[in-house]
């Protein structure tokens, strides 16, 4: 049985051919395996042929019938272990349907093993990775972690709240993980030699990588995100491409799906990697933050990652302060309008916002940033009337604001008269009355002004209101002594 193993394992590949050392139908064909190998390809789209974009799909037959464990690591010598090792790469290339727990139960175990025993050999560095082992090795990866991932449990568009929803765990988690801990010791390993690495960690592999990050599956999502940010770290020469492709799934995500399970992840990757930017910030960063960044805040699935999303745009503003004016105009501009869930995160992030923020900047936009906060004081939700009034507990928030007072305290007085008269939430109410009196301490005058001309306005209101009853009330008379008989009186 070795000898067969080592006959349909010895013959170096083609870069072209994806289907010696019997791997298979290439990843995402959609196809399935030659002869008694099962592929658990599971597909969010209908079953089909494969996509063209892949070319004709050639299948190899299968080097062996049956899946027979190899000798390990320590009871081979040492000039034997190369290829001992591209043939445990190929036993594990071999497919399992995990559908039914009890169908080849004693095959997935062999393989299981076998996978265990290429991430010890890898992690204690024992014996060098030749360029072939390595080609081989980013082939197998290939062929067990691209596939067609299952279709969306829930089809709707309404956010859900992974904290209470079961996740979608994937069947085949006891070899995925395996084969996504061995891709990562490859990666963070001091002997991968990034100049040759680069060429089987290609741009196409680490497209189909991002692919991956709309898996259901947390744990997956957990390890592609580890990946991933160790091979921005230590392939440079791919960082702008990775940029450009987490871009792509941006744009997708916000202006045509809205379905998406990885954006908190692909965000929590994109905070480390701001947080590396040199100043001064290139063009392209800036346009990122305008063009991707901030018009995250428009899906209605803004709850699971904004955390993350908060961060980025926080880490932009104090990495350059200038982008103050930009990104709460931003937040103004997709500001919620009839989701109070939403004006909730958006208060809070405003915050931290307006916490980096210095007065040049803050006073470009303090006109229609108050006007927007003012309406949130009246929010007959009382979350959202309470997190804008809790403004007024960050000492940098009310500095900004004591500066330039002329300005923002006539904008919210009327909000804040209408609070303290009428909101029917005594939380607001007494917030609304404290905020009223740092107004009234910091500058009695000008307080005493919209006070008058509070007062004022809503004695126009009133003759205006009285002047219309009285007007229908005249209507009313001269059609009453008219006394039409086709009038119609409700």
């Amino acid at each position: 049985m070795l000898r067969k193993i080592m006959k349909g394992g010895h013959r170096k590949p083609s870069k072209s051919d994806d289907n010696d050392f019997g791997f298979g139908s290439p990843p995402n064909s959609g196809s399935g395996p030659a002869n008694n190998v099962v592929v658990n390809h599971s597909s969010r789209a209908a079953p089909g042929p494969p996509s063209p974009r892949y070319g004709p799909t050639v299948i190899a037959p299968p080097p062996m019938n049956t899946v027979e464990p190899l000798p390990f690591f320590r009871d081979v010598p040492v000039s034997e272990r190369p290829n001992l090792f591209l043939r445990k790469l190929q036993l594990c290339c071999f497919h399992f349907d995990f559908t039914d727990t009890l169908k080849s139960m004693r095959e997935k175990e062999i393989k299981r093993q076998t996978l265990l025993e290429l991430v010890d050999f890898i992690q204690s560095g024992s014996g060098k990775i030749t360029e072939n082992c390595q080609e081989e090795m980013i082939k197998m990866v290939s062929v067990n972690i691209f596939r067609c991932l299952p279709p969306h449990e829930k089809t709707g568009q309404e956010p859900t709240d992974p904290e209470e929803d079961e996740p979608y765990l994937e069947p085949s988690w006891p070899h995925l993980q395996l084969v996504y801990e061995l891709l990562l010791r490859y990666v963070v390993m001091s002997d991968t030699d990034t100049k040759v690495a680069k060429r089987y960690v290609d741009h196409s592999f680490v497209l189909k990588l991002l692919d991956l990050f709309d898996s259901e599956d947390p744990r997956e999502r957990e390890y592609l995100k580890t990946i991933l940010h160790r091979i921005y770290g230590k392939f440079m020469v791919h960082r702008p491409f990775i940029r450009k492709a987490i871009n792509n799934i941006f744009y997708r995500f916000i202006y045509e799906t809205e379905r998406h399970s990885g954006i908190g992840e692909l965000l929590e990757i994109l905070g480390s990697i701001i947080n590396g930017f040199a100043l001064p910030m290139k063009e392209e960063h800036k346009l990122f933050l305008v063009r991707a960044l901030i018009p995250l805040h428009k899906p209605k699935q803004i709850s699971v990652y904004h955390h993350q999303l908060s961060y980025c745009i926080i880490q932009f503003v104090e990495k350059d302060y200038k982008l103050a004016d930009t990104v709460i105009r931003g937040l103004l501009k997709y500001w919620p309008v009839t989701n109070c869930q939403k004006e909730v995160l958006f208060l809070g992030e405003l915050e931290e916002v307006l916490e980096a923020t210095q007065s040049a900047e803050f006073q470009r936009c303090m006109v229609p940033l108050f006007r927007q906060i003012a309406r949130c004081l009246t929010s007959s939700h009382f979350q959202v009337a309470e997190r804008a009034l809790f403004l007024w507990n960050n000492e940098h928030i009310v500095g900004l604001i004591a500066q330039n007072r002329t300005v923002v305290l006539p904008i919210i007085f009327e909000a804040l008269e209408k609070n303290i008269q009428s909101h029917w939430n005594q939380a607001v109410h007494g917030l609304s009355v404290n905020v009223r009196k740092m107004f009234l301490d910091m500058d009695t005058e000008l307080f005493e002004v919209c006070q008058r001309q509070y007062a004022e306005k809503e004695s126009r209101a009133r003759d205006v209101e009285e002047q219309r009853e009285l007007t229908w009330k005249r209507l009313a008379d001269v059609a009453a002594q008219r006394g039409g008989e086709d009038m119609i009186t409700v």
